[in-house]
């Protein structure tokens, strides 16, 4: 089966609020073994909202819709789907008992225009909205099935995962199943190039790679009956990728660059500090995004200014006016002073010039150095950030970190 996602408000087109729906939908949809070839957004007008039912149905096996199920008089998804299927519109008298218990129980009154979310096209199966007043719905009718689900994300999702979910499972007969290897520095073509062949011969499972910023994912799915059989097609393809970039894959399945140094960081038991300047902070805050990170990180340090660094990170004064506080040495004096005053096994650091001025033709736009430090092991890396863009400061500033966490992941815990 194939589907199609139509997510309907004018509010969406407006760009007003971001369209977070579909791409939920489709993850969910691939999970079920659904592939999805078209999206589309139509905002809330009869007319345009006809012609766009009609064309996913006219390439797609399902379906899926979002928004359009409310009381107002702009709502019509419903209206509109059973105007194509040629369908009557009758009430559901367990929705409408539902919402009036809904409403009794707290502030709003019931007004009469909450009827209309209980008129649902005859025969549609219903789904009920655990989080709002709006049930969702699906039609089938020749071939074709249209799901209709509630606009708002807290809505949406919760129907998809606890509703939706099982009735697609109970018409398909295979699932599909992703893994995600993550490559840190080397680029989409590059990693391309080198499995070109590999990508072309597999067929199932498929490998694909995927652009993100910093990184590049290669997605392995494979289609099968279970879950059990999908992972074992995917095993042994993600270990021989593995091999192919052992410098370069930082993770499977691992979701983000500070995720997956948690995760490592944990497992080992072992602790890290931070010492930031033209990060300003960003490495600590992606670590403390991530549940656990209280049991890894002991402190982050951002010295901006050159005195900072050496009150609070004891670099040299003699390091500094020698070498420049860009400059590998000052690096390394942050990592380990950051490492030593807090008691961390791991220090990192970053120092450098994220512009847009500031540089000059010895020390550039863009020029950072990272460092890290243990105990046993210390280790600076010099990074030509800088791409020529008229404004590369969260460009440079987002490299520069994931540098650091990545020296830290592969070399301080190896």
């Amino acid at each position: 089966m194939n589907a199609e996602i139509l997510c309907v408000g004018t509010e969406i087109l407006l760009g007003d609020i971001v369209n977070t729906n579909a791409a939920y939908i489709s993850r969910g949809l691939a999970a079920c073994g659904v592939g999805c070839y078209y999206q589309s957004v139509v905002g809330d007008n009869p007319g345009r909202l006809t012609d766009s039912l009609k064309l996913a149905l006219s390439r797609a096996d399902i379906v899926v819709t979002t928004g359009g199920l409310g009381p107002t008089y702009d709502d019509l998804t419903k209206e509109t789907v059973a105007d194509c299927f040629g369908l009557e519109m009758e009430l559901h008298q367990p929705s409408l008992d539902r919402m009036i218990a809904i409403f009794s129980g707290g502030s709003r009154p019931f007004t009469k225009n909450n009827e209309k979310q209980a008129y649902m096209p005859r025969g549609a199966t219903i789904f009920d909205n655990d989080r709002g007043t709006a049930p969702g719905l699906a039609v089938e009718k020749d071939g074709k099935i249209v799901i209709m689900l509630p606009g708002p994300p807290s809505e949406m999702t919760a129907m998809f995962d606890n509703k939706v979910i099982p009735f697609l499972e109970s018409r398909s007969t295979q699932i599909l199943r992703s893994s995600t290897i993550h490559i840190f520095g080397m680029g989409e073509s590059a990693v391309e190039d080198v499995l070109h062949d590999y990508m072309l011969e597999h067929t199932n499972p498929t490998v694909a790679p995927y652009a993100k910023t910093g990184e590049v994912q290669l997605r392995v799915t494979a289609a099968a009956p279970d879950a059990a059989a999908a992972d074992a097609m995917i095993g042994p393809v993600v270990e021989e990728i593995k091999a192919i970039f052992p410098d370069h894959v930082y993770g499977v399945d691992a979701g983000t660059m500070h995720n997956a140094l948690v995760r490592a960081l944990a497992a080992a038991g072992r602790t890290i500090a931070v010492a930031e300047s033209c990060t300003g902070g960003m490495i600590a805050a992606r670590i403390t995004e991530v549940p656990g990170a209280s049991d890894v990180l002991l402190c982050g340090v951002c010295a901006y200014a050159n005195e900072s660094k050496i009150e609070f990170l004891g670099v040299g004064r003699d390091t500094i006016v020698a070498n420049g506080a860009v400059s590998a040495e000052t690096a390394l004096e942050m990592a380990r002073g950051v490492r030593l005053r807090s008691g961390a096994d791991i220090g990192i650091a970053t120092t450098g010039i994220a512009g847009p001025g500031g540089g000059s033709a010895e020390k550039p736009v863009g020029l950072v150095y990272v460092a890290l430090s243990t105990a046993d092991k210390e280790e600076t890396r010099e990074l030509r950030l800088g791409r020529g863009y008229a404004n590369e400061r969260e460009l440079i500033r987002n490299a520069a970190c994931l540098h650091a966490m990545h020296l830290a992941l592969k070399e301080g815990i190896a």
